[in-house]
């Protein structure tokens, strides 16, 4: 089992950035797949959800409005589209399938 997230980076406030997670090795389009991130000093947090299907999705209520999740299923892939980021969306952002885990990407909002 695989997951490995792309796409973060260093970025201006109010700049955009895609992440990507490319999942191998399950049965992907099964599993609810969900978004966390992880800042210095704070405990991991639960960013954004989307179900199996794609139908459904859930954010937390400080990136709703800012941030989309997606996924394709054809291509095994979960999406976060994160626009108007701030500094403290800071972190280094994980995907997560079932009870796996990528190895994350960092984030950092900085001028």
């Amino acid at each position: 089992v695989q997951l490995v997230e792309s796409g973060g980076g260093l970025v201006q406030p109010g700049g955009s950035l895609r992440l990507s997670c490319a999942a191998s090795g399950f049965a992907f389009s099964s599993y609810a797949m969900r978004w966390y991130r992880q800042a210095p000093g704070k405990e991991r947090e639960l960013v954004a959800f989307i179900s199996s299907a794609g139908g459904s999705t859930k954010y937390a209520d400080s990136v709703t409005g800012r941030f989309t999740i997606s996924r394709d299923n054809d291509k095994n892939r979960v999406y976060l589209q994160m626009n108007s980021l701030k500094p403290e969306d800071t972190a280094v952002y994980y995907c997560k399938g079932g009870v796996y885990w990528g190895q994350g990407t960092q984030v950092t909002v900085s001028s």
